[in-house]
């Protein structure tokens, strides 16, 4: 039998996704969840994105196969037990064979939490990234206009990035603003067919760069058209990074919140 899980995380603690020598990774602490849960041997798992250190799963979507056959929500309330109190499985739900987690996947969502404030932050340290300085909405929207579509996003490209093609369809930013005065949040969601590593936070540090009003907005164009990462913004920090989920067609009958054009996969935001 063929299962996927609806995994949530906070990545503060974390070496990222995916399992490392160290063991200080989500998949890590999923998978030895998983089998004191069985009592079986350890179960491999594979994800729809994977996301680097200190880089937070709103809905991480993974799937194994097994022979043990329970009922669904006892694979949520199992490996809960044995997971750490910043990671739960949220979901799970039997699957085709012919589902994969990451190749059914049609597009895939982030979201970037910013706190702008003239004071780092505290109580959300971790969970946010920060401008000190006053962001112009406007203007950071005008830039990432130049970003929308198909395009070689080589300039927001990690070197370390194993995809095969920098070409992506990037099919929507939206850049909203809560709060009034100095003190306020910016949210930044982005979703598109696939993303390259570090893309968004490499995004969110042009972005941020054109807020402050040390770039134009067309300045963006310019660093995409160069297909050079010496021409973008140095990476913005991991903190307010999320991995707001991958989106699958109706018909594999999984949840609303990440299902294509379901009325669930709408993000209602973080705490």
């Amino acid at each position: 039998m063929r299962l996927a899980l609806g995994v949530r995380y906070n990545g503060q603690a974390y070496d990222g996704w995916q399992s490392q020598p160290s063991g200080r990774t989500v998949q890590d602490r999923l998978e030895k969840a998983l089998a004191q849960f069985t009592a079986g041997p350890r179960i491999g798992t594979l994800c729809a994105g994977r996301t680097d250190a200190g880089v937070h799963g709103w809905m991480q979507v993974v799937h194994f196969d097994t022979a043990i056959d329970r009922v669904p929500f006892s694979w949520v309330r199992g490996p809960n037990r044995f997971l750490p109190d910043d990671i739960a499985v949220q979901w799970a739900q039997p699957v085709p064979e012919a589902f994969h987690c990451r190749a059914s996947a049609l597009g895939r969502r982030y979201l970037y939490v910013l706190s702008q404030s003239p004071v780092r932050p505290s109580l959300d340290s971790g969970r946010v990234g920060w401008s000190m300085h006053p962001l112009d909405g406007e203007a950071m929207r005008s830039a990432a206009a130049h970003l929308l579509g198909e395009h070689d996003f080589s300039s927001f490209r990690a070197s370390a990035c194993q995809a095969r093609s920098p070409v992506k369809t990037l099919r929507r930013i939206a850049i909203t603003r809560q709060g009034e005065g100095v003190r306020c949040r910016w949210h930044f969601e982005f979703e598109a067919d696939a993303f390259l590593h570090h893309m968004i936070r490499n995004i969110m540090g042009c972005l941020v760069r054109v807020g402050q009003g040390q770039a134009a907005p067309d300045w963006l164009r310019e660093v995409r058209d160069a297909r050079s990462r010496d021409a973008a913004a140095p990476t913005f920090s991991a903190d307010g990074l999320y991995f707001l989920g991958p989106l699958y067609d109706a018909h594999w009958g999984l949840p609303a919140e990440v299902t294509l054009g379901a009325r669930g996969a709408s993000y209602d935001g973080p705490p």
